[in-house]
């Protein structure tokens, strides 16, 4: 009678007699054991310590959104591919934000600045947007205390040990949004109706290099998303997570799985990959929130997996 060891509790398997370095670098594991890996959740989360912290505006620098303890990730990540983070600049002073990522996606909260990246110059304001590239010196100079929301693809880099690729060949480049041109295009959004599949008016924000995809990097989207005084976004899930910053919406809150989230002033809002949420309204002005998605992988390998419930 046999008594071989169950696959799966075989630990892994190591070369007999390496010829060579390479051959002994080699790892061999089975259909038992190879697939069976148990990894923390994604924790669903409301971020209100980090906006509290920036709002204080006590000394220049950045404030993580950081889940990397809960998710056993050996690197800061607000989802297991993205990094949220505020970011303070005093007045007078400069913050460099020359960062390890593909790029990030960034959000003037409050304050006025004066930004350089390589040879591109920008005066920042209150509600600008801006695409930020990666691994290209540049530093933010504020005139008066500024707070900043960014995400960035920093753990993805991170997972795979990878580099910004920069110059000509960069996957992106330096885009600003400026705030009266969001409200511009906005208000074009709202001149038209959303239909029965439409989730609702949501700006949609894209870039000269990513305009084929319809994304503002090749793996992340960005979208002004609102809601319309006393109305609520349907039950959904998609394939990709979701970090949300609340801009505006008195009360309002979002449900992800089970569990309500209310907002407030400038708080992020994590929804994990394939949760089931909604977003709701009660207040007598519209409601704003912009969503950065991990949502550009999902879409380049078909498995976005939209649905309302």
């Amino acid at each position: 009678m046999s008594t071989a060891n169950d696959m799966a509790e075989m630990p892994v398997q190591l070369p007999r007699q390496p010829a060579n370095s390479a051959e002994a670098r080699s790892r061999y594991f089975n259909s038992g054991n190879a697939f069976n890996i148990k990894l923390p959740p994604v924790p669903g989360h409301i971020f209100m310590d980090e906006p509290a912290q920036a709002m204080k505006m006590e000394k220049t620098g950045f404030i993580n959104c950081d889940q990397s303890d809960r998710m056993e990730c050996a690197f800061a990540a607000t989802t297991p591919l993205m990094l949220a983070r505020y970011a303070v600049v005093k007045a007078g002073e400069t913050l460099d934000t020359t960062l390890v990522n593909t790029a990030s996606i960034w959000y003037v909260i409050t304050g006025s600045s004066s930004l350089v990246i390589g040879d591109e110059k920008a005066t920042l304001g209150k509600g600008d947007v801006f695409l930020l590239p990666g691994g290209i010196p540049s530093a933010i100079s504020a005139k008066d205390d500024c707070i900043f929301w960014a995400v960035g693809n920093d753990p993805q880099l991170k997972f795979d040990t990878s580099a910004p690729v920069t110059g000509k060949e960069a996957a992106v480049q330096f885009v600003h949004y400026p705030a009266d041109e969001i409200t511009h295009q906005l208000d074009v959004v709202y001149s038209s109706n959303a239909n029965a599949s439409t989730s609702g008016h949501a700006l949609i924000f894209s870039a000269e290099k990513t305009e084929a995809a319809r994304n503002i990097t090749p793996t992340m989207t960005l979208s002004l998303n609102t809601l319309k005084p006393k109305s609520a976004q349907p039950p959904h899930k998609h394939n990709s997570a979701a970090i949300t910053l609340v801009v505006a919406g008195d009360p309002a809150y979002s449900m992800v799985a089970e569990e309500k989230c209310d907002w407030s002033p400038w708080a992020t809002l994590v929804t994990p990959a394939a949760a089931r949420h909604s977003h709701h309204n009660d207040g007598n002005t519209r409601a704003e929130f912009l969503i950065v998605q991990d949502g550009g992988l999902y879409y380049h390998a078909r498995t976005m997996g939209f649905e309302f419930y």
